[in-house]
């Protein structure tokens, strides 16, 4: 995560450094990416370059066909976009890539009576132990879209910016494990293969994630 920072600085370092007695802007936003906030400088007369943070998270409950799961999902990209002005106005195109740390942390529900049932057996739950699952992307993924406001337009001040995109994060990656189980050892070894059942169905769960739709609205300002 730090190294991620430190090239997002650099970058953001060396436009600044080649555009020293130019406007920056700051935009500070809200939308499906969560809290943001990016600082834009010029490129060309036309272009800029957009570096910024984004995160949220929030607890929810979910569920495949065998198992209930209380889970969690953690927000965090970060973004190096250029911003095209193609009619010298507000409108602009985006494009750029987002390092993306975006994933779901779950953990297993007991169903009535406290039991699991996995592929279709039967568990109970002081036997398994904690049963726990995680759902990640594509760290590098590209973006591209389109949006609304040039933060650092001459003599711009506050101004709206507004983003409309998408996130093309690739295939969701999904891993779940059980730690914990006290039945003989022949029965843990077939618990575990019903974990990977289960993994197997979780994964078609989230298999429709692979494009991340992106829409944010914001405040910005230059000086």
């Amino acid at each position: 995560m730090k190294k991620i920072f430190v090239l997002l600085g650099l970058m953001a370092g060396l436009c600044l450094a080649s555009t020293a007695q130019a406007q920056v802007g700051v935009t500070a936003s809200l939308g499906t990416t969560g809290l943001g906030l990016h600082l834009s400088v010029p490129v060309q007369p036309q272009l800029n370059a957009r570096f910024g943070i984004n995160a949220f998270s929030y607890d929810y409950n979910g569920n495949t066909s065998d198992v209930d799961y209380d889970a969690k999902l953690i927000m965090r990209t970060f973004d190096a976009l250029l911003d095209y002005y193609p009619m010298s106005g507000n409108f602009r195109l985006s494009g750029g890539v987002v390092y993306n740390g975006n994933k779901i942390d779950a953990n297993g529900r007991p169903g009535a009576g406290g039991v699991y049932t996995l592929n279709g057996r039967t568990y109970a739950a002081s036997t398994v132990g904690s049963v726990d699952a995680q759902v990640d992307f594509r760290k590098f993924a590209p973006y591209l879209g389109i949006g609304w406001g040039n933060a650092v337009a001459k003599n711009k001040g506050w101004g709206f910016s507004t983003d409309l995109g998408v996130l093309f994060q690739g295939s969701p990656r999904t891993s779940m494990t059980h730690t914990g189980c006290t039945l003989a050892s022949p029965l843990c070894a077939m618990l575990a293969a019903d974990i990977a059942d289960e993994n197997r169905d979780l994964q078609n769960e989230v298999n429709d994630l692979k494009a991340f739709p992106v829409l944010r609205i914001g405040v910005s300002y230059s000086f």
